[in-house]
């Protein structure tokens, strides 16, 4: 079975003691490549995702400022995610997006954010991975604005809305990509919209160390475990495993293809 984990954090240092190993166990249950998120603790670091990518073969990065950390950042920061962009192994910039769960924000200050790393990505020719908590309809209205004109993929990472906002980023020509939330058995409304995403444009993510599935659920999670949401979206919509992770994987591909030299290492 041949996976891709599209998003995840070994950066953090819930890996420092086994990385390699959590590697490892990733390669050996089929997730040939694992997509490591670059924004870390936020500016001024900026290349949490691409020091790992430099080190392993099998990882890829984006380069991003989370919401969280608008108010940590300066022109000269944006300008850095610019340069970074153009790094032979990001794939993306991200995750980027809006967040109004944690008191107190600047919702003025995430919208200009937001707004500017769209802009670079755009100008950089690369895919973005949204995050959004707390803040969908503004999100889908600067995406709207800001992203769909451009032509370029967007992945929503870890999606937990239901039938309706799925149906809302579809019409938006958007990816949705599930993780462990999906195996969770009170995550109805997210498995509703698994059953009704279309298989060519869903892919599969852990979030790694966060969030892990059934059956680790209080346990750190890690990229091998990607291959248990697999399972579980297999059996809401009543298709074969191998399907499906064919399909998450083709689709990844098809997502980020012309971004990346190391696109042509997963054919």
């Amino acid at each position: 079975m041949s996976l891709v984990d599209s998003h995840c954090h070994l950066d953090d240092s819930q890996f420092d003691g086994d990385r390699q190993q959590a590697i490892d166990r990733a390669l050996e249950a089929g997730v040939e490549k694992m997509v490591v998120i670059g924004t870390g603790k936020g500016p001024p670091d900026l290349e949490a995702g691409i020091r790992l990518a430099e080190k392993y073969a099998p990882i890829l990065a984006t380069v991003g400022i989370h919401p969280e950390h608008a108010l940590k950042t300066t022109s000269e920061t944006l300008q850095r995610v610019a340069e970074l962009l153009a790094h032979p192994k990001v794939i993306a910039a991200g995750e980027i997006g809006l967040d109004y769960h944690w008191q107190p924000f600047d919702r003025s200050a995430q919208h200009a954010i937001f707004i500017a790393q769209m802009r670079m990505a755009r100008d950089a020719r690369k895919p973005i991975v949204i995050h959004t908590r707390d803040a969908w309809e503004d999100t889908m209205i600067l995406l709207k604005e800001h992203w769909v004109p451009a032509g370029l993929p967007c992945v929503l990472h870890c999606f937990t809305g239901g039938p309706e906002e799925a149906r809302h980023a579809l019409d938006l020509g958007f990816y949705l990509s599930f993780g462990g939330v999906t195996t969770y058995p009170k995550a109805l409304a997210v498995q509703e919209a698994v059953k009704l995403v279309p298989l060519d444009r869903m892919l599969v993510e852990t979030d790694a160390p966060y969030l892990p599935p059934v059956p680790y659920r209080g346990k750190r999670n890690e990229p091998a475990y990607v291959a248990h949401t697999v399972r579980k979206i297999a059996e809401l919509r009543g298709e074969d495993l191998q399907l499906v992770a064919k399909a998450t994987t083709s689709n990844f591909m098809k997502a980020f293809v012309g971004y990346t030299r190391e696109f042509h290492e997963l054919q």
